[in-house]
């Protein structure tokens, strides 16, 4: 059996065609990552990967909010139906799962080598597992265990409101409702990779220090419409070298919002089970966060510290979980 798995994000799509046989093992056909910006409609982009293969199912992972196997991508100007994906591609079934959700049944396999852990803690495998993170967006899933396996949620716990917990953060609040005109902001405009961006303008705009020539006119440039530039790559890489004031507590603040949301989200859950931060952008920068404060950030919830202190804090090093996930969702939950 051929099956198309995909993940679908804001910024960029990987595609895979594997070979499922009867003992639910897989081989991988051919894989590529495509710029999803390029492609004005999933179609395009599968019928240009798939050049002319049969496929007899397709299950892709998208960033939005799944609805009778329909989805508008929250960060991308797609539509996607699976109904139809089914009918164009003459195949069996087309699945859609949430993004998160299908890195949550990625989750469940990973090895010890595909983790790096920020918080030992006490793990309770009858207690549900969080999975947090930030790349265009701000994913969030969580998982329940069910007669030995486990049952998977996704949410759009990533648009509750941002909450700022220090004079700083009041301000960058202050700052984008005024910039953007918005009513409210959202965690996801602060804890994704546009969140990078904005909080770097926030300090830029406000005089926290000054700018360096290099990284202003990359950011101007992208700024006047140059797509080719990614300004959050730029900021968090300069971050990591620490020369430059702007982009360092740029980062310093986003890690800050970051580490503070996930508690939220543990609070919320009590993920004893554990809490598995993945996204795009974590693997990236985990040089940061081993210096920075994430950690405490996180425990910081008054009387609830010793709560968060049993959790475990794992962060995931795979980048491509969700399609690991995707194949689980075929080849075990669906019992192929």
């Amino acid at each position: 059996m051929k099956v198309l798995i995909g993940d679908i994000g804001g910024t960029k799509t990987i595609l895979r065609l594997v070979e499922i046989n009867k003992n639910n093992h897989y081989e991988t056909i051919k894989q590529i990552k495509y710029s999803s910006q390029e492609y004005q409609t999933f179609s395009y982009m599968a019928e240009k990967f798939l050049d002319g293969f049969a496929i007899d199912k397709i299950c892709i992972a998208i960033a939005g909010p799944i609805n009778n196997n329909s989805c508008k991508l929250t960060n991308l100007n797609w539509h996607i139906k699976g109904d139809e994906l089914a009918q164009e591609f003459h195949c069996q079934e087309a699945y859609l799962l949430n993004d998160f959700a299908a890195v949550s049944y990625g989750i469940i396999n990973l090895k010890e080598s595909e983790l790096f852990t920020l918080q030992e803690g006490e793990k309770n495998n009858n207690s549900p597992i969080a999975v947090i993170g930030a790349g265009t967006g701000l994913g969030q899933s969580f998982l329940i265990p069910e007669k030995n396996k486990y049952r998977v949620f996704a949410t759009e716990g990533g648009h509750s409101d941002f909450s700022p917990k220090n004079e700083l953060e009041w301000q960058l609040l202050k700052y984008l409702k005024n910039k953007f005109g918005w009513e409210r902001i959202s965690a996801e405009r602060v804890i994704s990779g546009q969140g990078i961006v904005a909080i770097y303008q926030f300090l830029r705009d406000t005089k926290f220090a000054p700018e360096s020539e290099e990284i202003s006119s990359q950011i101007k440039q992208w700024e006047q419409g140059d797509n080719t530039i990614d300004p959050g790559e730029i900021i968090g890489q300069s971050a990591l070298t620490k020369s430059d004031i702007l982009t360092t507590q740029t980062m310093t603040m986003f890690l800050d919002a970051y580490a503070g949301e996930i508690g939220n989200f543990a609070l919320k859950i009590l993920p004893y089970g554990g809490i598995y931060i993945a996204g795009g952008i974590i693997t990236k920068i985990l040089r940061l966060v081993q210096d920075s404060d994430f950690v405490n950030t996180f425990l910081h919830k008054g009387r609830m510290k010793p709560l968060l202190e049993k959790m475990p804090l794992k962060v995931v090093t795979n980048t491509e979980v969700a399609l690991q996930g995707l194949l689980y969702y075929e080849s075990i939950a669906l019992s192929i």
